[in-house]
């Protein structure tokens, strides 16, 4: 009998979440101490309600963590430090995936190739490789894919169905294969039933050719958050208005239109340095044991994406975290964090 696979939604309980700290040796240099403390407050919240596992770039770059997290309100018990060099800080992307394997994890090690070699990613590549080596994981099999597939590109909702941009999925950079095959390739390794695919809609400065996690949220197998965009003067009007009607013209499994949430757009933010807007949103989530963190930015539609999050998970605490400074990098908090659902870990 064939194994069934099956790729958790977020929402899945967990063991813990993946962080790779941010470090002097790469692109974080200019914004490094404020980049540290949007980490410290990721790593006090989600330390107060499961494990923690960070990722250092070396010996006396960990000491330097820990005397961080020492003086921190973070659970240091809830926390476990490992040395791995990496390019960046994006977890997300050089992160395992989980699936289930007739009901045991089983880590997917995906190829990362820097959002199609636009970012040095040699070191990134082989981060799950090493922490699996280094026994971060405990005993859970890790399976390495030849495939190109980013953690930021796929949304599952738990049940066979994943939702993604065909903007960054299908482009030359990654794996340059026909949509058939991509797909198919997807259905054997997560064990999904349907792909749908956005072919609208992105956020200015993003540089992952439109990952989904900026975009749409799967926050139960029958409701999706997604960016939205009021202002018919915003560059983002028209292509997130586009986005807009495809999900309308989605359906669920039980061929019901989804229960569609708009999430406000925040006033456009600009490095003032390279005067490019930078890729503000409140679709870039994580769903944690029993809280969701958004990233806010000191704006005035913070307390309205907030508001309509809490509205899509009435069980869990919604928790504003600061992540202006993660938009210099041109992502922010989901792209920063990988969660391993439950199993993963020995609790």
């Amino acid at each position: 009998m064939p194994s069934k696979t099956v790729f958790p939604a977020e929402w899945t309980l967990q063991s813990a979440v993946l962080i790779t700290w941010p470090h002097p040796y790469g692109d974080w240099r200019p914004w490094l101490a404020q980049a540290e403390q949007n980490f410290l407050r990721l790593a006090e919240e989600i330390s107060r309600r499961q494990l923690l596992m960070i990722n250092c770039y070396c010996a006396a770059h960990r000491r330097q963590v820990d005397d961080l997290l020492a003086a921190s309100r973070a659970r240091l018990d809830h926390i476990r430090l490992y040395v791995v060099p990496s390019n960046d800080s994006w977890s997300r992307d050089h992160g395992p995936i989980t699936v289930y394997r007739d009901g045991q994890p089983v880590l997917l090690d995906f190829r990362f190739n820097g959002w199609g070699m636009k970012f040095p990613h040699d070191l990134d590549n082989l981060v799950t490789e090493r922490l699996h080596r280094a026994g971060a994981f405990g005993d859970t099999p890790l399976e390495h894919v030849s495939l190109i597939l980013e953690g930021g590109s796929i949304e599952s909702d738990g049940q066979g169905t994943v939702l993604t941009t065909s903007q960054c999925l299908l482009a030359a950079n990654r794996n340059n294969v026909a949509e058939q095959e991509l797909a198919d390739q997807l259905r054997e390794l997560l064990g999904i039933e349907r792909l749908l695919w956005l072919h609208q809609g992105h956020l200015a400065g993003d540089d992952t050719d439109g990952h989904i996690d900026t975009l749409a949220r799967f926050c139960d197998p029958d409701t999706i958050a997604y960016q939205a965009c009021e202002e018919e003067s915003d560059e983002h009007f028209l292509p997130l208005q586009a986005m807009a009607a495809e999900l309308k013209a989605l359906r669920t499994t039980a061929g019901k239109p989804y229960r569609l949430v708009p999430l406000p757009l925040p006033k456009a933010i600009i490095d003032p340095d390279r005067q490019r807007r930078l890729p503000a949103g409140y679709a870039n989530f994580l769903i944690i044991n029993g809280a969701v963190l958004v990233p806010v930015y000191a704006d005035l539609a913070d307390q309205i994406a907030l508001q309509r999050l809490q509205g899509c998970f009435p069980g869990r605490e919604l928790v504003g975290v600061p992540c202006r400074t993660l938009l210099q990098q041109y992502g922010s908090l989901h792209c920063v964090t990988m969660q391993l659902p439950k199993g993963v870990l020995s609790e």
